[in-house]
């Protein structure tokens, strides 16, 4: 039985309609693909609560978390995750990098030429299509 985890991650957007997209390091499992900002749920906390944590923790920056965009499960190799996204805004802060190899902000255009995990990649599609007004 494979091990499940059950994740959250960002769609972090700036002011200028740009995405937070991080760089998983090499040393960490799925090296080198590109991510939404994401991280576990930790018993007793709702999604929400867990995001806002894990993007302070590995971040060091607050953001406020809004609507749910996608519910993805994924078996990779070793595991299934369930990877739930929202979109969120920064509230304070700029986003710096501590456990990544890279990160960047991309419009909704260049985001598709990342290689993106393969369980962000519905919510890669969702965003690239919706309606920007």
């Amino acid at each position: 039985m494979k091990k499940q985890v059950h994740v959250v991650g960002a769609i972090i957007e700036n002011e200028k309609n740009e995405i937070f997209c991080a760089l998983r390091s090499p040393k960490i499992s799925l090296p080198n693909y590109w991510e939404f900002p994401a991280g576990k749920i930790e018993d007793g906390e709702t999604p929400e609560e867990a995001l806002a944590r894990e993007i302070q923790e590995e971040f060091n920056c607050t953001i406020s978390v809004g609507e749910k965009v996608e519910d993805t499960t994924y078996e990779y190799d070793k595991m299934v995750v369930r990877l739930e996204t929202y979109k969120a805004k920064l509230v304070d802060g700029q986003p710096t990098v501590s456990e990544h190899a890279d990160t960047k902000w991309v419009t909704r255009e260049e985001i598709r030429s990342l290689n993106f995990a393969p369980a962000d990649i519905p919510a890669v599609e969702k965003i690239v299509t919706e309606n920007k007004n």
